[in-house]
């Protein structure tokens, strides 16, 4: 009699297993997520009323705190963090989610949109009107020192991307 039910029974293979990431690929998978922190703590203490360098008024006017800006600044900071939990997808042995033909064209583009996204952030950084709304060159240096990792994102997500999909082609799993 056969003791092996079909919830033990092993997997049938798909062919050979991928090379586990490489070390330097997992920290820097991890670096992403730790990049997007300083930043969201800081929209929280915004929303939380603390003083980040916004007068009340600007924080009532344009950032619509207190109000429903609370909402948006804290689900704007919870949606970065989640988002920058993905490039641990690409350096998992365990859990996955989407086959490699599928995931690695999904790196790259959140990859390339990254990319823009860093340097749409430059431009608007650097734009007179966003400046003039923090209230001292003290609130300027302690929002940059806050957002400045995020700065990072981009060419971190690609180097992670380009391990997952050098290590998926390698081996044969394309899709």
């Amino acid at each position: 009699m056969d003791a092996m039910t079909t919830a033990t029974a092993p997997l049938p293979a798909l062919g050979p297993a991928p090379a586990p990431a490489p070390v330097w690929a997992r920290r820097a998978a991890h670096a992403v997520a730790l990049c997007a922190v300083r930043s969201g703590l800081w929209r929280i203490a915004m929303a939380a009323g603390a003083h980040v360098g916004y007068s009340d008024q600007v924080l009532r006017d344009v950032y619509d705190i207190p109000g429903w800006g609370i909402a948006y600044v804290v689900g704007l900071s919870v949606l970065a963090e989640l988002a920058a939990l993905f490039p641990l997808l690409l350096v998992s042995d365990r859990w996955r989610p989407l086959r490699p033909g599928v995931l690695a064209p999904l790196a790259w583009t959140a990859s390339g949109v990254l990319v823009l996204v860093a340097l749409w952030q430059l431009v608007v950084a650097f734009t007179a009107e966003s400046q003039t709304y923090l209230s001292s060159g003290t609130a300027q240096t302690v929002w940059a020192l806050a957002f400045a990792p995020l700065f990072a994102i981009p060419a971190l997500m690609s180097a992670v991307t380009w391990s997952y999909a050098k290590r998926h082609r390698s081996r044969g799993h394309e899709g």
